[in-house]
């Protein structure tokens, strides 16, 4: 979970920083943290949307210029052709809805989390597919 932390302070929100680490027998295969995609303006330099529409967290995703730290995780490890199915996932946060339905189609078997997300669906729709969900107290 540290490793998490650590990536976490790489992101470059400015609601919430977060880290995410894909790890398969007991290695790290991909990091990731949420910010805009590589080669578009970040909110450091833009502003929050989000701040600026006054939407709620776990609310109206589509409504910012970031990818969540789980995404970008999976993405990385497509990107360098690494398979993420058997995974357990270190995230600093609990995932929203969107990430639990990537994290569950990706074939992560395990979530390990520090800090809670607004987000009732992501809970359930990890439970039903069978995820172990723990929270950490550091």
């Amino acid at each position: 979970m540290s490793i998490a932390q650590l990536v976490a302070t790489r992101s470059t929100c400015l609601r919430r920083k977060v880290g995410a680490v894909l790890v398969k027998d007991k290695r790290v295969i991909a990091t990731g943290y949420n910010g805009a995609p590589t080669g578009v303006r970040h909110c450091e330099e833009t502003g929050c949307l989000r701040e600026q529409l006054e939407v709620m967290p776990g609310e109206r995703h589509e409504l910012c210029r970031g990818l969540h730290a789980e995404q970008n995780v999976i993405i990385s490890a497509a990107y360098y052709g690494v398979a993420t199915k058997g995974t357990t996932l270190y995230s600093t946060h609990l995932p929203c809805i969107i990430c639990s339905k990537m994290l569950i189609n990706a074939g992560v078997e395990k979530v390990f989390f520090l800090d809670g997300y607004p987000d009732p669906l992501a809970d359930q729709m990890l439970a039903e597919a069978n995820i172990e969900v723990v929270r950490l107290t550091l």
